[in-house]
């Protein structure tokens, strides 16, 4: 049977050693999309074989990402689900026996070289041609492996003790290749690749060996990986051959890399900290070296418009069309559009996409967003949710991030302590001072407190102190909220109240007062 007629399942088989690039999550976007649209399983594998790399708190890291983006699997070390555990850590005792079968069918061999010795093969075999000499055909018989010396002393050595590792034995100048759903047909010859190793000497498999066998025995049918990970098919193909048949091979799709913003390499964490952008998706503090990475979510990105900016990187529907909800993308999302080169990282564009979606979502879907940021940012809003609500929808297209809610909403709950008061001393003088003193009186007796009735209330007595309205405007902004933003300024004085308006127009002029008598 082939993977075209076995019931689509795909994985993401991170390893847990730290934040989860933004990469990471778009190749779980890829997969899940892909997986959903073919009625299929989403499995999250750990792949934790290299415990010197393990972190803690990385994998619940990986689950609460996931969780965030809405990208949820059906099978995890953490659900459980047929084909466990899903942790590779767990499995030792499986791959064993497959690198011993290996072996004993003359595709792997036992090495017993030092790492010494591993080194000075490195050195004694360097050349101009082989700068960097390999373990591979053109060396494995100089070296001390089963194919070098007796059975009997390979059989002593093991029982004796002494540590070895199993290592493939990559055929000589065999034409090895694959269809790529993305880079169509791929083509190796086997001298290039050299004799990887697949078991440890702790007894571990490293990545190659576990991945085959895994995505064999979770009867994984596509894995989309990135770019980075092509020079390793060769012995991937090589494993599948020899242990479980080419003809149930996963079918890969090897996606474009994410590219720095000038394209000139593959986008890492230093480039985000050096350029102001984080490339994980949430906060991560390295439990090591307590060093602190920013993600997208504490930023202030909602996770629809994190998903929507990765789903564009390197593919498109062949439309104009540029914002997507998970919807669309599962109804519009192909392999076929998947671009083979890599995808430039725009940051612009990524806020771009957050003001886009923080416009489109309703004051419902945002309401839980901006509470907690005003939580945070010490505002309490408890009891006030219709308020908040209202304010959300007047403010909304203000705001790239959610962080901006605190700034676009939290005087609408808190008086500003500060003002800038910088902008309206440049103009201030007595005329404008009485014509405030005498907005509080009418403002203290006006019954309708709506923004129409406050609006035309401040003309008439703009008119009758013959000023112009349009002088006085950002002056009573300031007052109201301390600064040059917010919605409509007689909104903003419908909504906090004739108490608070006049409360904070009072606290401004003895500011001004203070300010113009120094």
């Amino acid at each position: 049977m082939t993977n075209s007629s076995k019931k689509v399942r795909t994985r993401f088989a991170p390893s847990p050693t730290g934040g989860l690039h933004l990469g990471g999550v778009r190749t779980v976007l890829f997969n899940y999309l892909f997986t959903r649209q073919h009625n299929g399983e989403f499995i999250l594998r750990i792949e934790d074989t290299d415990r010197t790399r393990f972190v803690e708190g990385a994998e619940q890291y990986i689950y609460d990402t996931l969780a965030w983006c809405g990208l949820n699997p059906d099978e995890s070390p953490a659900t459980g689900g047929p084909y466990g555990p899903y942790r590779q850590s767990e499995r030792k005792a499986i791959y064993g026996q497959y690198a011993e079968q290996l072996v004993k069918d003359g595709h792997a061999y036992y090495a017993f070289d030092t790492p010494e010795e591993l080194e000075a093969m490195r050195n004694d075999y360097k050349t101009e041609a082989n700068p960097s000499p390999r373990y591979d055909s053109t060396l494995r018989d100089k070296m001390r492996n089963s194919l070098t010396i007796s059975e009997q002393e390979t059989k002593d050595l093991i029982a004796g003790g002494t540590p070895y590792v199993i290592r493939i034995k990559a055929p000589e100048n065999e034409t090895l290749r694959f269809t790529d759903l993305i880079r169509g047909e791929v083509e190796f010859n086997s001298s290039e690749t050299d004799d990887k190793v697949l078991l440890k000497a702790d007894g571990m498999p490293t990545y190659h060996l576990a991945v085959v066998v895994d995505d064999h025995l979770m009867q994984i049918t596509h894995s989309f990986r990135g770019e980075e990970w092509l020079p390793s098919s060769p012995v991937h193909i090589l494993l599948w051959k020899y242990l479980f048949g080419l003809e149930n091979m996963v079918t890969w799709a090897h996606l474009p890399l994410i590219m720095k913003p000038d394209g000139n390499g593959k986008l890492s964490k230093r480039d985000g900290d050096r350029l102001g952008f984080p490339v994980f998706a949430m906060n991560w503090t390295d439990p090591r070296t307590g060093d602190f990475t920013k993600g997208y979510r504490e930023l202030g990105f909602l996770p629809e418009a994190f998903v929507n900016m990765l789903a564009v990187l390197g593919w498109n529907d062949g439309t104009e069309q540029e914002v997507f909800s998970m919807e669309e993308l599962l109804e519009k999302f192909s392999v076929e559009r998947i671009h083979k080169k890599g995808a430039k990282f725009n940051y612009e564009k990524a806020l771009w996409f957050n003001k886009e979606w923080i416009k489109k979502s309703s004051a419902d879907k945002l309401l839980p967003h901006v509470q907690y940021y005003l939580h945070n940012a010490g505002i309490d809003t408890t009891g006030n949710n219709d308020t908040l609500l209202s304010i959300i929808d007047q403010v909304k297209d203000r705001c790239t991030l959610l962080t901006d809610f605190v700034e676009q909403t939290g005087f609408f709950f808190k008086a500003p302590t500060t003002l800038d008061l910088d902008a309206i001393l440049k103009k201030w003088n007595e005329q404008k001072n009485s014509f405030f003193v005498e907005l509080i009186r009418s403002y203290e007796l006006t019954q309708d407190f709506t923004p129409e009735n406050l609006e035309n209330s401040f003309k008439e007595l703009a008119a009758a102190s013959q000023l112009k309205p349009g002088e006085l405007m950002l002056p009573l902004r300031i007052m109201l909220v301390g600064g040059k933003f917010g919605p409509h300024v007689f909104d903003i004085a419908s909504t906090i109240g004739a108490k608070q308006t006049v409360s904070r127009i009072k606290f401004a002029l003895g500011q001004l007062e203070a300010n113009n008598g120094n």
